[in-house]
């Protein structure tokens, strides 16, 4: 870390938590927008589950964590946690792409 404010209470010290903790909800809101951009380029479930892709950024992050001085196993569990979550969600909207597709061509037919 290259700088961390010195806090000269407990006060002090919730409020950096709580600057830090809205900073991460923002981060974690604006990366729940791209993973839905991105469902919407998927082609196939297979490519919504991506393991490459997750394996890929499992990696990075880990690499990250070790940089940062961030603890690796809560960073992969976080992570893992959230990838989990957004496949998910990525999954449903596919699912519901498809089905308004089929909709759509029935309809057409």
């Amino acid at each position: 870390m290259e700088f961390v404010y010195q806090c000269q209470n407990l006060d002090e010290v919730r409020e950096q938590i709580d600057r830090i903790d809205r900073a991460l909800v923002a981060l974690l809101a604006e990366r729940g927008l791209y993973v839905k951009q991105a469902a919407a380029f998927k082609q196939s479930s297979d490519e919504v589950e991506g393991g490459k892709r997750v394996d890929q950024v499992m990696r990075r992050v880990e690499k990250l964590a070790g940089e940062l001085g961030a603890d690796p196993q809560l960073t992969a569990e976080v992570y893992r946690t959230m990838i989990t979550h957004f496949i998910a969600s990525e999954m449903q909207e596919f699912a519901g792409r498809q089905a308004r597709n089929m909709g759509n061509a029935a309809a057409s037919a």
